[in-house]
């Protein structure tokens, strides 16, 4: 690469800066980039977590983001996705569906995965899910090459009001953390990696999971 190993994928919603100082911090070699032929030509790719679900996918679809990230997944490049970056892997999402350009009850996610994002609800605990919480592993996190070394029962940083449904696979499932009901905290399939929580914010159980994941990329 010229700039670095791993793009992270500029969809025009937030400062994306702290992803890149955490890959730096990890080891890494990141930059940001809005432009589709950097995401497929990338060692490695990190979607990150800003914006909305409609908004992200409309602008990734509007732009050749989206069809660039599918390509570059189904051409082997390892992927991480973080927090909303997580969610828009699956078919569909309702955040913001009934006023969204898509129209209907679900926002159509990238559909790399199977399964579903709903919005977390509580009458008793505060929606959005903001602070430090806890992910544990499942039998398929334990041995996961983007969870080496990273203890059971570590805390993340998490600021959420939406999270992976239950009709997703459980055998994707690698972490599951306990707020409102059970969720998928991060997933694993094939090169596909994705965490709800935010790894660059998490302290350094989160730069074990950047570090990890930078190790993926230089294989």
């Amino acid at each position: 690469m010229i700039r670095g190993d791993i793009v992270v994928v500029d969809y025009h919603k937030g400062n994306l800066q702290s992803v890149v100082r955490g890959l730096g911090a990890a080891g890494g070699s990141a930059y940001v980039s809005d432009d589709p032929s950097d995401i497929r030509r990338s060692q490695g790719i990190i979607l990150p977590g800003v914006g909305s679900f409609e908004d992200a996918l409309a602008y990734m679809r509007g732009t050749g983001q989206a069809d660039a990230v599918v390509g570059a997944i189904r051409d082997g490049i390892p992927f991480l996705g973080i927090c909303l970056g997580l969610q828009l892997l699956f078919e569909r999402g309702t955040e913001h569906a009934q006023n969204s350009s898509f129209g209907g009850e679900w926002v159509p996610g990238l559909g790399v995965l199977e399964g579903s994002v709903t919005r977390l609800e509580s009458t008793k605990l505060k929606v959005p899910h903001v602070g430090w919480d806890q992910a544990y592993l499942t039998q398929s996190g334990r041995v996961c090459p983007l969870l080496v070394d990273v203890p059971e029962g570590a805390n993340f940083y998490f600021t959420h009001s939406y999270a992976l449904a239950d009709d997703v696979d459980e055998k994707d499932v690698i972490m599951r953390t306990h707020y409102t009901r059970s969720f998928a905290s991060a997933i694993w399939k094939d090169n596909v990696f994705g965490v709800q929580f935010h790894p660059e914010k998490s302290s350094r159980a989160g730069l074990k999971i950047l570090q990890n994941f930078v190790d993926i990329v230089r294989g």
